[in-house]
C-alpha cells in the first residue's frame, strides 16, 4: 500500500524500501484481522457510490474511508482541448468526508494511456476509488499543491497549473486525467490516495486530415403561456396565463442566455413557431390572466419581448432554420393514443403550415419543415406513420433507440434510410445526454464539457480515413447552466482540429453507411419511461370535443376568424411535447380552452319564456333570440316545433323555421303563426340550428295552453251542422212524400201534377217548391274568428298576438 503512492520515476532506497514493508506488515495485521471478522466496513465501502452528481452520497462519514475519504472535485480545466504550447491550469475543491484529519497531503495530477475505444471512456468515467494501475502516473515535482492539514468536513481550494510539455503527452488520443489527494491520518497514518476525481484530456495538437462533420442542434422551445381567452376589443388583446415568459426573455433568463450562446456558435437553430407568436403577442398590449380566472392586470415586458425577437432574427440571418409543428405537438402521444380519436392526426398537417409561415413572418426567413422530432428521438413504426403523415420525410431519431446491430466497430453516418421514402437522422445518443445533468454544479459541468470533447476526437479516431457525419440532438429545453456548458464544449470543437460544423439539411443529405441499423425499433421497444410521460386517450377526447365545438360555432360567425385563429392554436397547445410528465397541468389546460369555448357559444342562445295563453282558434307566438357576442351572427335557423300538431299547428303543419341574423350585443324577437283546434295545453319546442341541420344550444321547452276555441267559434261549428243535418231531413221527407203520391194515382197519371192542376200540396198542407216559392233553407258560411282577446294578463315576454 506504501508503495502504491511512490511517485513515478523514483526509486526508493533499499532501507526505506525495508521500513515501508515493515510499517505496511505491522499495520497491515491488524487491518487483516478486521477484515476476517467485520467484513461488512470496506466490502461494503467498495460498494458505495460516489458523491458526484446522479450517485448516493454515503450515508455516514464511517463509510468515507479509503480513496473515498476525501471528495475531490473538479471545478475548472482550461484549456479544454489544450495544443502543444499551452499551460494546463486544472482548478478545484477537496473536502475531507472522513473522521479524522487528513495531514502531510498533496494534490497532484495522474495522466494515464490513451483510451482505445468509446465505451473505454465510458467505463473510465464510472469508475469510483482508485485502483492501483489504472490511474496513471503523477505529475509530482512543483506541479502539486500541498495542504498540511485538512480538518473533517472542511473543504479546500487548489489550482494546479502544468505546462502541456509537462504532462508528456504521446499520440492523439484520449487521454484519462486524475485529480487525486494522496495524504495520510491517524486511522491510516501512511501516504496514500485518499480521493480522486477522473476527467479525460482530449489530444490532437494538429488538425486532422479527415474531420467529422458535426451538426448540433440547438432548440428554441419553451412550455406553453398563452391562453384562448382574447379581449373584446378590436386588437383581441392576449391572455397569458403568467408572466414567466418574460422573466425567460429578460437578460440572464433562460431564453435570453440559449439566445445568446447559440448565436456564439454555428448550430442549427430549432425552433417552436408558438414560442414566437407567443414573444410577439408580448410586444404589444397583453393581459395576466389572474388565479381566478380573471383578466386584470396588465402585462409591462413590451421591450424585453422586442428586444429578443431583434437579437433572434439578427441571430439565425443565413443560418438554417428548422421549424417545428406549431406547439410542437407530442408525435409519440399521437402515435401511440391519438389516433384512437378521430380527426386528432388532422391537427398536425394543420400545426404544420400555421408554424411555417409564423416563422417566416416574424423571422423573415424560410424555414425548413421536413424534419419531425419526436420526444428523445424514441421512434417505433406508428411514430415514424405519423411523423411523415404530415409531409416531413425525415424523422431525427436516437442512437439509443435506433441501435446498431451490425457490430461496426466505429459510429456510422447519422443519415440512413428507414424505408417508404423516409430518412432517419440518428442523433449521437452520448453527445446528446452529455448535458443533461445538472450543471449548475461546476464540478459537473467541467466534467460533462471534457467527456464530450473525448467522445466527440474518439469517434474521429475510430475511422480516421472515413469522414462520417455526426448529429447532437440535446435535450428540448435546455436550462441555463446546460446551455452554458453546451456552449463551451462547442467552442472548444471550433478550432476544427477533428470536427467541423455542419447543417442539418446537410447532414439529412449524407451518404448513409451501407452497415448501418435501418430497422426502425417495434413498438415494444420504446421506453416505457417515456410512454408514462404521454398523453392519455382522454387529453385528446377532449382537445376533439373542443375542435368539434369550434367547428359548430364559427359556421354562424360574421368575423371567424377572431374566434378561430386563437382556437385553434389554443388545440395545438394542448398536444405539445412540453406537457411530457406534467399530466395534471396539461388536463387542465385543455380542459380550460374546452369550459372557455363553451361559455362563448353560450352568448347565443334562446331566451328562456314561461308558457303562453292562446285564448283564440289562431295566433302568433314570439320567441327571442340573445347575441351576447362583440360580433354578429348569422347562418342560424330557429324551429319552432309542436309536439301535439293536430291540436296545435305551427306555421300550418308540425313546426316552423325562421332564418336568424342578429348584431352583436343584440337580441331578436321572432314570431310564429299557430292554429288550434282544440282546448288545453300542448308542449311546443324552440330550437336553434346550423344551416347545416346541426343542432345548436340547448332547446327551450314551454307550454301553449289554448284556454278557449270561442263561443261565436262553437255556435257557427254547431249552426252549420245543425243546418246540414236539416237540409237532409228535408230532402228525405219530399222523397218519401213524392214516392207515396205516385203510387195513389196509379201508372199513366204525371206524378207532377196534382188532380185538380194546382200545384202540389204537402201533407202538413204547406206549399211544395213549385214555381215563384222560396229555394231551401241553405247552411251559412261560418263567422269570422273575432272573439275579444283573453282578459287574462300576461307574463313579461310572454304576449300572444293574433
Amino acid at each position: 500500500m506504501a508503495e502504491a503512492a511512490d511517485f513515478p520515476g523514483t526509486s526508493p532506497s533499499p532501507a526505506r524500501r525495508w521500513l515501508r514493508r515493515t510499517a505496511a506488515l505491522l499495520v497491515g495485521t491488524p487491518l487483516l484481522a478486521g477484515l476476517l471478522t467485520a467484513p461488512t466496513g470496506p466490502v461494503a465501502q467498495a460498494a458505495t457510490p460516489s458523491t458526484k452528481a446522479g450517485t448516493a452520497v454515503p450515508s455516514a462519514k464511517a463509510d468515507a474511508t479509503g480513496s473515498r475519504t476525501v471528495d475531490v472535485s473538479l471545478d475548472s480545466l482550461t484549456p479544454t482541448a489544450p495544443g502543444e504550447g499551452d499551460t494546463l491550469t486544472v482548478s478545484g475543491t477537496v473536502t475531507n468526508n472522513g473522521k479524522q484529519p487528513v495531514t502531510a497531503a498533496q494534490v497532484g495530477l495522474r495522466v494515464g494511456t490513451p483510451l482505445s475505444s468509446r465505451s473505454a471512456i465510458d467505463s473510465a468515467a464510472k469508475r469510483t476509488g482508485f485502483q492501483p494501475g489504472a490511474e496513471g502516473r503523477e505529475i509530482g515535482g512543483k506541479y502539486v499543491e500541498k495542504i498540511s492539514r485538512l480538518a473533517p468536513g472542511v473543504r479546500q481550494d487548489f489550482s494546479i497549473s502544468v505546462p502541456v510539455k509537462a504532462l508528456s503527452l504521446g499520440g492523439d488520443g484520449v487521454y484519462q486525467l486524475g485529480v487525486a489527494l494522496t495524504g495520510q491520518s491517524a486511522a491510516q497514518p501512511y501516504p496514500q490516495v485518499l480521493g480522486i476525481e477522473r476527467t479525460f484530456l482530449p489530444w490532437q495538437p494538429d488538425a486532422a486530415d479527415t474531420k467529422t462533420k458535426t451538426t448540433v442542434l440547438w432548440p428554441l422551445t419553451t412550455s406553453t403561456h398563452l391562453t384562448a381567452k382574447t379581449g373584446s376589443d378590436e386588437q383581441q388583446t392576449p391572455v397569458f396565463k403568467n408572466d414567466d415568459l418574460a422573466d425567460e426573455l429578460a437578460p440572464g433568463g433562460r431564453l435570453e442566455q440559449l439566445l445568446s450562446l447559440g448565436s456564439r456558435q454555428d448550430v442549427t437553430w430549432v425552433i417552436d413557431p408558438d414560442l414566437l407568436a407567443s414573444v410577439e403577442a408580448m410586444t404589444k398590449s397583453y393581459r395576466i390572466e389572474n388565479p381566478d380566472g380573471t383578466t386584470s392586470r396588465a402585462g409591462k415586458h413590451q421591450s424585453v419581448a422586442n428586444q429578443w425577437l431583434n437579437d433572434l432574427q439578427a441571430a439565425v440571418k443565413g443560418k438554417k432554420v428548422v421549424a417545428l409543428p406549431f406547439a410542437d405537438p407530442d408525435l409519440a402521444s399521437l402515435a401511440h393514443t391519438g389516433k384512437a380519436v378521430g380527426g386528432s392526426l388532422g391537427h398536425l398537417k394543420e400545426a404544420t403550415e400555421v408554424g411555417a409561415s409564423t416563422v417566416k413572418t416574424i423571422l423573415q426567413v424560410k424555414p425548413t419543415t421536413d424534419f419531425a422530432w419526436p420526444a428523445d428521438g424514441a421512434i417505433d413504426p406508428s411514430i415514424v406513420d405519423v411523423a411523415t403523415s404530415a409531409g416531413a420525410h425525415t424523422v431525427i431519431s436516437r442512437s439509443d433507440s435506433l441501435r446498431e446491430t451490425g457490430g461496426l466497430s466505429y459510429s456510422p453516418t447519422a443519415a440512413r434510410p428507414i424505408g417508404g421514402g423516409t430518412t432517419a437522422v440518428v442523433a449521437d445518443a452520448r453527445l446528446s445526454t452529455a448535458f443533461q445533468g445538472d450543471m449548475s454544479d461546476a464540478g459537473n459541468s467541467t466534467l460533462a464539457v471534457q467527456e464530450f470533447l473525448a467522445q466527440s476526437l474518439m469517434i474521429n479516431l475510430q475511422d480516421p480515413d472515413n469522414q462520417r457525419s455526426i448529429v447532437v440532438a440535446p435535450q428540448r429545453m435546455p436550462s441555463v447552466s446546460q446551455a452554458q456548458a453546451m456552449e463551451k464544449a462547442l467552442s472548444a470543437l471550433s478550432d476544427e482540429k477533428w470536427s467541423q460544423s455542419e447543417s442539418l439539411t446537410a447532414a439529412a443529405k449524407a451518404k448513409p453507411d451501407p452497415q448501418a441499423t435501418t430497422q426502425v425499433p417495434s413498438a415494444g421497444a420504446y421506453p416505457g419511461s417515456l410512454r408514462r410521460q404521454e398523453l392519455s386517450q382522454k387529453s385528446f377526447e377532449t382537445i376533439q370535443n373542443t375542435q368539434n365545438r369550434l367547428e359548430r360555432f364559427q359556421v354562424i360567425l360574421n368575423e371567424k376568424d377572431r374566434v378561430v385563429t386563437p382556437f385553434g392554436r389554443a388545440i395545438d397547445r394542448g398536444m405539445s411535447t412540453s406537457w411530457r410528465g406534467r399530466a395534471a397541468e396539461a388536463t387542465a389546460y385543455q380542459e380550460s380552452v374546452w369550459k372557455y369555448l363553451r361559455d362563448l357559444t353560450r352568448q347565443v342562445s334562446l331566451i328562456k319564456r314561461s308558457d303562453a295563453k292562446l285564448s283564440g282558434r289562431s295566433a302568433t307566438i314570439p320567441v327571442s333570440v340573445q347575441n351576447n357576442l362583440v360580433q354578429g351572427v348569422d347562418h342560424l335557423v330557429l324551429r319552432l316545433y309542436s309536439q301535439n300538431p293536430t291540436r296545435l299547428k305551427i306555421g300550418g303543419g308540425q313546426f316552423e323555421e325562421k332564418q336568424i341574423k342578429i348584431a352583436g350585443g343584440h337580441s331578436q324577437s321572432v314570431k310564429f303563426t299557430t292554429t288550434a283546434n282544440a282546448n288545453g295545453p300542448v308542449p311546443v319546442y324552440a330550437q336553434l340550428f346550423t344551416e347545416d341541420g346541426e343542432p345548436y344550444g340547448d332547446a327551450v321547452r314551454f307550454d301553449v295552453n289554448v284556454t278557449e276555441v270561442t263561443l261565436t267559434v262553437m255556435l257557427v261549428i254547431a249552426g252549420g251542422l245543425l243546418l246540414l243535418v236539416l237540409a237532409g231531413f228535408r230532402m228525405y221527407t219530399q222523397r218519401k212524400r213524392a214516392a207515396r203520391k205516385q203510387a195513389q194515382e196509379g201508372p199513366g197519371q204525371d206524378p207532377e201534377e196534382g188532380s185538380d192542376g194546382g200545384p202540389e200540396e204537402g201533407p202538413d198542407g204547406e206549399s211544395g217548391s213549385g214555381p215563384g216559392t222560396d229555394d231551401p233553407e241553405q247552411p251559412s258560411d261560418p263567422t269570422p274568428d273575432t272573439a275579444p282577446e283573453s282578459t287574462d294578463p300576461s307574463d313579461t315576454g310572454e304576449r300572444v298576438d293574433r
